[in-house]
This record gives C-alpha cells, structure tokens and sequence, in this order.
C-alpha cells in the first residue's frame, strides 16, 4: 500500500504539472480550437481506452508488477517525446501513445490494491492510494505553473522524470513481495455474468465516467482556458487553483475513507454525486478567480469522494481482486475523459466556455440518481444478496 502510494504520487506530479501548460501548448501551434485543445487531451484516453481489455492478459502473463513499471516507463518516454513536438500533429500522437502506458500501470495498479486489503478496509485503502494522487496533485499544478514560466515544454520534461523515478520505485521496492499477491481476506471473485448484473458496479462505473468526464477531461481542458480568457489571469493562477482544492480533497481524504468503510458505499456515491454536481457548476459561473477557487475546493470534496466509494464497490461486487473488473471500470474513466473533452470542446466554441461545463454536471447528478439503486442497508464489504436463479424460483 505504501509503495503504491509513493507511485500515485511521482506520477501525480508530473501529470500534474501539465495542466496549466498543455491546453495552452496546443494552442501554441497556431488556428487550433478548443474542440482540438480537448482532441489532445482525450488522445491520451482514447488510446489508454484501447489497451484496457489486453491489460489483463498482459498481468497474467507479466504478472501486475512488471506490468505496472513497463507502464510508467513507456508514459515517461511518450512525455518526453511530447515535449520536443514541432507541431499539434506530433504533439496529439506522442500524447496518445502515453496511453498505452498508463492503461497498464492504472488497471496492475488498482488490482494490486483491491488485493492487498479485506473488503472492510478497502473504503480507506482506495482513499490511501488517492492521497498519494492528491499530494502530487498538489505540488504539480503549482509546478507546472512555475514551470510555464521558463517554457511551455519544460513541464513535460519535468514529467518524464518524476515518471522515471515512480519506475525506479516500482523495480526496487514492489519485487520485495510487500504486497500478498493472492490478496489478504480477499473474497472468491464472482463470475463476470453477475458482476455486470450488480447496482453496485453499474453505478461505480458510471460515477467512474462522470469523473473522468468532469476531473480528467472538462475541468482540465476548459478550467486553463477559462482563467486566461474569461477572467482575465496568468496560467499560473490555474495551478493556484488546482493546488489549492487538491489540498482541501487531501485534508478530506481520510474521513471520506472511512465514511465509506463505515456508513456505506451507497450513502457515499449519493452524496459525492450532489456536492460534485454543485462544484463544478460553480466554477463554470465563477465571476472572479477567488470564486473559481472556492469552488474548485467544493468540487474537490465530491471528486474526492466519488474517486474512494466506487473503487471499493466494484471490489465488493467482484469479490477481491479481479483483473477484467477492474479493467472495465478504468474504461469507464477512460471514456469519460474522451468524451467530456471533446464535447465540452464543441459546446464551448457554440456557445461560450461555460456553458461547456454543463453537460458534466448533468453527469454527476446522474451518478447520485443510480446509487439510489445500490442495495440499502448492507453494510460495507458485505456482498449484497443475489437474486435466486431462474430453475430455482
């Protein structure tokens, strides 16, 4: 748990240090529209999307440790690559190849965790390994912001290192066997016929895609642009912005851990769906940057909570770790984070930037409406009752 943790957090900042500068990169290569601004941040998705349903033949094969430090090397080499891109054209293939390496180290990496833990603890075991996001999160927004400053490209050099060294990390310290590979008090997985079937996955991969299309992909192809454009300040105040809620989500993580593991998955989704759909509805109506940054921070307590309560359900419905689950939630993500991009992309250039954040938060309202059908009254880690089959009614 703790390697793993370490790793969110390499990867975290240099991931983070791209937002004040990619949107405005793009840009950089003349007559690009934010419909393209949102292209080369969702082709980093789209191609993570494609490789999702061989990650788990690939574990099997390589097994997840291996999988998961090849996955960073290879987003290290396509950030790199990314940042010596002459044009958009070169710029959108090297992001998207980077794809190809984060689909192996999410789905090893969130199957290793689902693994390491019993089912009551997976609540705070997901909110452990997200505060490692969170704290590079953190840093890496305000980084990046700094980092502008030298050159549009030096924060993606700045990424291909601190993914270096979440690889080195990797290689020396997860070989040791500090993670129980068959999983501790794991639970026998279910067959994938009914995990399909479970509320409880149907709406952890829903409110996985309502992230992805807000967190991954709206909020950080329009949020840069909007504090440039509409309110008229530096990129470095986008970093200021991200900083500043990623510390409020940071704080929260742990008390949303627990919530999970101890009042429910169910209650957790409702109420991370609401307060998520108010954030960012927030900051698509921000008048001033201070604004923006309250509500980024209001944001952050539902992301935060919608990035705990769904890992830990679809590790109920699957019955512990299991690779294919695990896969199919992260696509979820994947597709949100393609989809969000570019239609918040068109939106905004019909009709203005904000209103190009409205359609996420219909999303996220969505997510709070299907917990409602998550199974009430189980308590957390417990696999809700299946249905008799049909010989037996």
């Amino acid at each position: 748990m703790l390697v793993l943790a370490v790793i969110a957090f390499c990867v975290a900042v240099g991931f983070g240090v791209l937002i004040p500068v990619l949107p405005v990169f793009a840009q950089s290569f003349g007559n690009v529209s934010q419909f393209m601004v949102g292209l080369v941040i969702s082709a980093f998705a789209f191609v993570r999307l494609l490789m999702s349903p061989a990650v788990g033949p690939l574990i099997r094969l390589l097994g997840p440790r291996t999988t998961l430090t090849v996955g960073i090397f290879i987003v290290a080499a396509s950030s790199a690559a990314s940042g010596f891109a002459g044009t958009y054209a070169q710029l959108l293939i090297m992001r998207g190849l980077g794809g190809i390496g984060s689909a192996m180290f999410t789905v090893s990496a969130m199957s290793l965790l689902l693994g390491a833990v019993p089912s009551t603890m997976r609540g705070r075991a997901a909110g452990f390994f997200q505060s490692g996001f969170l704290i590079g999160g953190m840093a890496g927004p305000a980084v990046g912001g700094l980092l502008s400053r030298i050159s549009l490209t030096a924060p993606f050099f700045f990424y291909a290192v601190t993914l270096a060294v979440a690889g080195v990390v990797g290689l020396l310290l997860l070989r040791s066997g500090g993670l129980v590979e068959a999983g501790h008090g794991a639970e026998p997985p279910r067959p994938l016929p009914q995990v399909l079937r479970d509320p409880r996955f149907q709406a952890a991969c829903w409110a996985n895609f309502a992230n992805g299309w807000n967190s991954m992909g709206v909020r950080s192809s329009l949020t840069p642009v909007l504090v440039v454009t509409v309110l008229g300040r530096e990129p470095t105040w986008t970093g200021v912005a991200f900083a500043v809620s990623a510390v409020v989500q940071t704080v929260l993580i742990v008390p949303i851990g627990k919530f999970v593991d101890t009042v429910g998955r169910r209650p957790a989704l409702i109420g991370g769906g609401l307060i998520a759909t108010v954030g960012i509805t927030a900051v698509a109506l921000s008048p001033n940057i201070w604004v923006l940054i309250a509500a980024m921070c209001v944001y952050a307590v539902g992301a935060g909570t919608l990035g705990t309560a769904p890992a830990a359900a679809v590790g109920d419905a699957a019955g512990g770790r299991s690779g294919t689950p695990v896969a199919i939630f992260s696509m979820f993500s994947d597709v949100g984070a393609i989809i969000g991009p570019l239609v918040g992309g068109l939106i905004a250039d019909a009709a203005g930037i904000r209103e190009g954040y409205a359609l996420g938060a219909a999303m996220l309202l969505v997510t709070s409406l299907l917990a409602l059908r998550m199974p009430p009254g189980v308590p957390a880690g417990r696999p809700a009752p299946e249905e008799p089959a049909e010989e037996d009614r």
